[in-house]
């Protein structure tokens, strides 16, 4: 089994894991043990793949290495943010489109990447 504050489910085909209180449902992102509002047990749930770009911003310097590992060709800025899923719960991601793109509440699909979760504007 994977760590319990895993982000990746491999059974689910790359979705995004959470866990839900048993007791008052809150959900949160990455999965945990204990409910962080109220202390109780929780399950972990498959995430949503689609929500709303909630807030974003441009990341425009290189992330501290390591353990970032710097592309060849040199770092190129990239979109973050914050995408709201159904489960009333928003995830940190990379955002896969241009920073001109990016609108607060336009629809996002999500998954599970390669260290980081990625979003990408979704299909109307």
């Amino acid at each position: 089994m994977e760590g319990a504050l895993s982000a990746v489910s491999s059974e689910s085909g790359g979705r995004l894991r959470g866990s839900r209180c048993a007791d008052c449902a809150v959900t949160t992102c990455p999965a945990g043990p204990a409910c962080p509002r109220c202390g109780g047990p929780t399950e972990q749930v498959v995430l949503s793949g689609t929500g709303t770009l909630w807030t974003w911003t441009v990341q425009r310097y290189a992330p501290k290495s390591p353990p970032y590992l710097p592309p060849v060709a040199g770092f190129t800025p990239f979109a973050v943010g914050y995408v709201e899923l159904p489960e009333d719960v928003r995830v940190l991601a990379a955002l896969d489109i241009r920073p001109e793109d990016a609108e607060i509440g336009m629809p996002m699909t999500i998954a599970a990447g390669a260290g980081v979760p990625r979003a990408t504007g979704a299909v109307v």
